[in-house]
């Protein structure tokens, strides 16, 4: 009789597991055979009847082919290797102090920003006219005129490269700080400590190689971002040529639809990049390993050790540095009126270059928000009951799971021309409805990500407890679990909801350019936008992610303000 009457209470979370892999995989799928036949001729609906490499001769005929291909790998392997690099040191550097403390206060609130919002205010940071050379001019350089150096836009992607390390470092910290109570850092650096190894050094050779392995998939999609990214590349990538992935979307919008089937060769070639930049890489793990081996056998215990904690320290702290004056420097140009170079400040204020903008801001606000609420609503709803799942089956789910992280690993170029191809032949409309499940795909990776943990740390005896005195375990969710997880919960929303606001590609293909949003405007403006409207609309796509992690931080508070305990589970 108790197994009968637990059976309606598990069946509906026990088929969730199954239905997010189907939401995850299936449009995966679909679309990469939907990209792999119009890239081969194959696409009837465009007059491509019979299968064709015609259309790959004309993609490797494309003159600056090979350079694109270089800077999207290079990109792709060098924004990890840094990222993690200065992660890892940092860490080391500053276990148990109260820098470490202060940045896991500081890593919200950076990684909300968005990829475009940061990339526009690098440039304005860093450009020959941007605010950083107008502060050291002319006292420290002797400029009267902004230098003839190309600096945004290179040739060589350093720029764009340098844009995605500053924002996956706080991504790659804030998993790496997650992750880290599973392995308890501080009893590994107490017995390496206990032979005679200094903290920072202790802290390398005996945490790291536990904690890569769990956050190893969040750097696999680091690897596949960087290698395939549009809006950052957009900004601040080189544009003669351009990187693949946005020579790709160039042909996919060509009024000529004969250059779809050149648009889906070009994304099949991207995801050979991806692949081969994710191959490379496991190749840098086991060169990485080797030497890390060699080093813990030296048997060394202090050399090094001044260097090793100040280049963490310094690396993670100029990445702050960077995105906070990117920030500013946005904020002085959407006030900014005549601005002769090279004063230091504007030197007139005005708050017209506001008012215009919010004067057409009203339609991509209200789309942004619906998109980016409906859609993380839905993706924390599935992430929890897949969780919920999990704890009621009394293990971890199956390793199938891991394909809930394929839509990061997988180039968003190479599926997403799929999916359009699907949705023509079905005669859906582009609309908001299939942008938000778009967007969900992208976000139930991340909302997984940023839950599982804390869920699956939660004291079981508080559920025990309650099961003895007779509540059901939907009770027991709702009245007991949910409640000690709020704090979690609101973090991974904030984190759903500025991945949703993030969403460049999704938004513009998806939606086919009739669902505009903050980012899809604002990087439409990268190209010829005056600075001041630019950076409104830079700050007003920040803003919203900000104000979900404010959110996060102050509702279990307030909620909470005489459960001190339950405000800290997060």
């Amino acid at each position: 009789m108790a197994h009968a009457k637990a059976l309606p209470a598990n069946i509906g979370v026990g088929l969730a597991p199954v239905l997010v892999l189907v939401v995850l995989i299936a449009p995966v799928a679909l679309g990469l055979a939907l990209t792999l036949l119009p890239a081969f001729g194959y696409l009837p609906v465009l007059g491509g009847e019979r299968l064709t490499l015609t259309y790959f001769a004309q993609l490797f005929a494309t003159p600056g082919l090979a350079h694109s291909v270089a800077v999207s790998l290079m990109a792709g392997l060098l924004t990890p290797l840094l990222a993690l690099s200065l992660v890892l040191l940092f860490l080391a550097g500053t276990a148990g102090t109260r820098l470490e403390r202060w940045m896991r206060r500081l890593v919200a609130p950076l990684l909300a920003i968005p990829h475009a919002a940061a990339a526009f205010g690098l440039a304005f940071l860093i450009a020959p006219s941007g605010l950083f050379m107008r502060l050291i001019s002319p006292e420290l350089n002797g400029l009267s005129s902004p230098p003839d150096v190309l600096i945004v836009n290179d040739y060589w992607g350093l720029t764009m490269s340098a844009g995605l390390i500053i924002k996956e470092i706080p991504f790659l910290l804030l998993m790496a700080l997650a992750a880290l109570p599973q392995i308890e850092p501080e009893k590994r650096v107490a017995i390496a400590r206990s032979l005679g190894y200094r903290p920072c050094r202790a802290w390398l050779m005996t945490v790291v190689p536990a904690l890569y392995p769990l956050i190893r998939l969040p750097v696999y999609a680091v690897i596949a971002f960087a290698s395939a990214t549009v809006d950052v590349s957009l900004i601040l990538g080189p544009n003669l040529p351009y990187t693949l992935s946005v020579m790709v979307l160039q042909w996919f919008n060509d009024p000529d639809l004969n250059y779809r089937f050149v648009a889906a060769a070009g994304a099949l070639l991207q995801l050979g990049v991806t692949i081969c930049a994710l191959l490379l890489w496991r190749l840098i793990e086991s060169l990485g390993a080797w030497l890390g081996r060699r080093w813990i056998n030296r048997g060394e215990r202090r050399s090094g050790e001044a260097l090793l904690r100040v280049s963490g320290q310094l690396g993670v702290g100029l990445a702050v540095l960077v995105s906070v004056g990117g920030v500013l420097a946005l904020l002085i140009n959407s006030f900014a009126g005549f601005w002769r170079f090279p004063d230091n400040l504007p030197g007139a204020w005005t708050t017209q270059t506001w008012s215009r903008a919010l004067g057409e801001i009203a339609q991509p606000l209200a789309n942004t928000l619906l998109i980016a609420l409906v859609s993380t609503a839905i993706a924390i709803v599935m992430v929890l009951a897949v969780l919920e799942s999990e704890q009621r089956a009394g293990r971890r789910l199956s390793p199938s799971m891991l394909l809930l992280y394929l839509p990061l690993l997988v180039p968003q170029i190479a599926f997403l021309f799929g999916l359009i191809v699907a949705t023509e032949f079905l005669r859906w409309a582009p609309d908001i409805k299939l942008v938000i499940f778009a967007h969900l795909i992208f976000m139930l990776p991340y909302t997984f990500l940023t839950l599982a943990e804390a869920y699956r740390r939660l004291d079981p005896r508080w559920s025990q407890l309650a099961a003895t005195l007779g509540a059901s375990p939907w009770r027991i969710f709702w009245r007991v679990r949910l409640p000690l997880l709020l704090a979690p919960c609101l973090t991974a929303a904030a984190v759903a909801i500025a991945v949703s606001v993030s969403q460049y590609l999704a938004t513009q293909l998806i939606g086919a350019g009739r669902v505009p949003s903050l980012t899809t405007e604002a990087v439409a403006l990268a190209s010829g936008g005056s600075r001041g409207i630019i950076a409104v609309w830079a700050l007003l796509q920040a803003l919203i992610p900000m104000l979900g992690f404010a959110l996060a931080l102050f509702l279990p508070r307030l909620l909470w303000r005489n459960r001190r305990g339950m405000r800290g589970l997060n």
